[in-house]
């Protein structure tokens, strides 16, 4: 278990926040680490993979004795020791995902990707590359570093086999960048196609769903991964690894030629690279680990409003952030409107006029009366 630091000053502080979950999250640092034994291939697909994963991806160049799968037994310091290298580094270069390249006689030219969450070992899965096109020998343009791919899987075993939706769970999450609402035509540059070799008989669609059938069918449907968590009747360590398909990733770059149209005409040109991977070990989920990882925050306000949850009639949010409501009355009649009382609103009352003239002539005869008074007080005695 890691220990708890307590932030020593302002700027520790914000980086322990810029680390903490978020209800979006940044993309995944992925950290590239080679084991005891790594060959040619193996290099080789690290540093294609860099490339794509560029600029979100950590290459380690020193060798490591790190073996992710021999945590799961119970012999001693080294598997305690590669669970607790994996958490460190995990902690210090802010990283949620591992590839652990491995070669040896048994298990030639394989990776594991193991997935993190909350500074612990979440999943891994291994797979070994059995067929291998390097991105140079492809005289293609390349994409841009860190631009947002396209992901296709072409086949039902990525929503029926429970090996093959971990597959696709870890591979999202590897080639996945940043989150973006909608991306631009023309900001496609590149497309990932990941498909499956011939389905064997024995993986036929019938198949695959009495193995989905036997997990909760209800959890499947909510999380994917359920069905890998509850997959306890596939052993990892048993021959059946070896009559699952192989896994064929091909990645190519886009060209847009004139159409005629306003959409233009879409060309696929290799690009690299081009990797066949073969299925082999793996370690699901723990099912109270996996409920944390999956669980979503509640939605605020603002996000409730501008579409996400559960949508409020007649409320929206502007441009400048400010909630707007729309009320919905009968109709009004304007006369019987009661407004600010103003001299010059007022209408006149019946009479009214009449009253103010014999006022006014009431005045003007009072004032004529006060002047010869005072007229006569001024003037002499003879006059």
């Amino acid at each position: 278990m890691l220990r708890v630091i307590k932030p020593r000053n302002a700027r520790s502080k914000r980086v322990m926040e810029a680390r903490e979950p978020k209800e979006v999250e940044d993309p995944r640092s992925v950290i590239f680490v080679k084991g005891t034994h790594t060959g040619e291939t193996l290099n080789a697909v690290f540093k294609d993979l860099m490339a794509l994963k560029r600029p979100h991806g950590i290459s380690f160049n020193k060798k490591n004795q790190i073996h992710p799968f021999d945590a799961s037994t119970p012999s001693g310091s080294s598997s305690s020791s590669s669970v607790s290298s994996l958490e460190f580094w995990s902690a210090k270069n802010d990283a949620s995902m591992f590839v652990v390249g491995q070669t040896t006689k048994k298990r030639p030219n394989g990776m594991t990707f193991v997935r993190m969450f909350n500074g612990r070992v979440l999943d891994m899965i291994e797979v070994g590359v059995e067929g291998y096109k390097a991105m140079s020998e492809f005289k293609t343009p390349k994409s841009t570093p860190g631009n947002k791919p396209l992901i296709h899987f072409a086949s039902d075993l990525f929503d029926t086999h429970p090996r093959f939706i971990h597959l696709k769970s870890v591979l999202l999450d590897f080639f996945n960048g940043e989150e973006v609402d909608s991306i631009s035509l023309l900001g496609l540059e590149h497309v990932i196609s990941i498909s499956i070799g011939p389905t064997p008989a024995s993986l036929n669609d019938a198949t695959s769903t009495t193995l989905l059938s036997t997990s909760n069918a209800e959890s499947t449907n909510a999380n994917p991964l359920a069905s890998v968590t509850s997959a306890s009747f596939i052993d990892p360590s048993s021959s059946a690894t070896t009559a699952l398909p192989k896994v064929h990733i091909r990645t190519y770059t886009t060209k847009f030629l004139a159409s005629g149209v306003r959409t233009p005409r879409v060309e696929l040109v290799p690009m690299g690279p081009f990797l066949d991977l073969g299925l082999r070990r793996f370690q699901p989920p723990d099912a109270d680990l996996l409920k944390q990882a999956m669980r979503r925050p509640k939605l605020k306000k603002t996000d409730v409003e501008s579409g996400l949850g559960k949508k409020r009639k007649n409320v929206e949010l502007d441009e400048m952030g400010d909630l707007r409501g729309r009320v919905h009355v009968g109709k009004q009649d304007l006369n019987k409107l009661k407004g600010r009382k103003m001299k010059g609103l007022q209408e006149e009352r019946p009479g009214k006029k009449q009253r103010q003239d014999e006022e006014e002539r009431r005045r003007r005869k009072t004032r004529s009366n006060r002047f010869q008074s005072v007229l006569c007080n001024l003037l002499p005695a003879q006059y």
